[in-house]
């Protein structure tokens, strides 16, 4: 990487959530200079890394959006902003549609308007629904079964219609299951009444809960329960940035990869995994199977390993849940999160 090319500043959306903070830490640790925006819904002033300028506003605010492109010099962004329950989504979709469609028509209309010439957004494995084949690749067809993972496909879409008609260029990452915490202990997932299974059992390892739900045992996967490619969040983090260096260095090109590890671990598999990482068994409460989910969902990342110089470095399922797990005693430790 150049060094002009670690000037270039890059806004950061939903920088004070889960995977925007670590994706903040990544871009700083590698020298880029970085703002962040976020309405904080859901994220907090105080997981917005040191060293990043921050603003407490809404990405739809097209005259606020105007003043920091156009203040900070903004050359890239990287837009983590939304809402990302799944069952929430079915519940209520016209918030999913207003806060990951509508709001990033505004966003890519205000990266247009200020000449901002690189997009990374944040997407997802929702997309591909419930898969014909896996692991899962790019050109899978994309049928969602929810709100989420609609929205987050209508945004996929404005972003390469745009592409084509504007200097713009983008990367849509596709993730898998996202877990873990950074290894350095400076940000983790700190959303109260998570749902991921990882950030769950570890609550439920530490007495934040009583147990843990398995939702199904009757799946078509060796031992009946479900099957996920978990990814650690700092291996995440860190393909954003391989994936700003490439957009970069060849902008009349656009990408979108999946972001997992091509191997997956059923729930018990991954329950199993934090008793041996705690030392202590979590209580399993079996529940049934939630609507829509798939047997397996595992990623072919064959098209990031040949496309970015990215290598996952935590690739283990106790690292990720040890790291999960420190984070999840400090913010034991912490005064009450607000």
């Amino acid at each position: 990487m150049t060094d002009e090319m670690r000037r270039l500043p890059v806004l950061v959306t939903g920088g004070a959530g889960y995977i925007g903070s670590h994706a903040a830490l990544a871009l700083l640790d590698a020298g880029w200079p970085v703002v962040v925006i976020d309405n904080l819904a859901t994220g907090f002033a105080w997981a917005v890394p040191k060293g990043a300028a921050f603003v407490e506003g809404d990405i739809a605010d097209a005259p606020l959006l105007a003043r920091l492109i156009a203040e900070h010099k903004i050359g890239a962004i990287m837009h983590f902003a939304g809402s990302v329950v799944v069952p929430e989504s079915v519940e209520n979709p016209l918030k999913y549609y207003r806060n990951n469609t509508v709001k990033s028509r505004a966003l890519i209309e205000s990266a247009v308007e200020g000449g901002v010439a690189h997009f990374i957004f944040s997407s997802t494995a929702a997309t591909y629904g419930i898969p014909e084949a896996v692991p899962v690749a790019e050109d899978a067809p994309t049928v969602p079964i929810n709100p989420y993972g609609w929205s987050k496909l209508m945004t996929e879409r404005m972003l390469k219609d745009s592409a084509a008609a504007y200097p713009l260029n983008y990367c849509a990452l596709r993730y898998f299951n996202v877990a873990g915490a950074d290894p350095k202990g400076r940000a983790g997932q700190s959303t109260r009444g998570a749902t991921h299974l990882i950030k769950v059992a570890v609550e439920a390892a530490t007495g934040r809960r009583s147990h843990v739900s398995v939702y199904g045992t009757d799946y078509a996967t060796p031992d009946g329960t479900g099957i996920r490619d978990y990814i650690h969040v700092s291996d995440l983090a860190a393909a954003h940035v391989d994936a700003l260096a490439a957009l970069i260095a060849e902008p009349a090109r656009s990408h979108v990869m999946n972001c997992g590890y091509g191997r997956g671990f059923s729930v018990l598999e991954v329950l199993d995994t934090v008793d041996r990482v705690t030392n202590r068994t979590i209580e399993r409460r079996l529940d049934p199977r939630r609507a829509g989910d798939p047997d397996a969902l595992v990623a072919d990342n064959r098209k990031i390993l040949s496309t970015l110089p990215w290598r996952p470095a935590r690739a283990d399922l106790a690292t990720i849940v040890a790291d999960a797990l420190a984070w999840e005693r400090h913010l034991a430790e912490r005064p009450p999160i607000s």
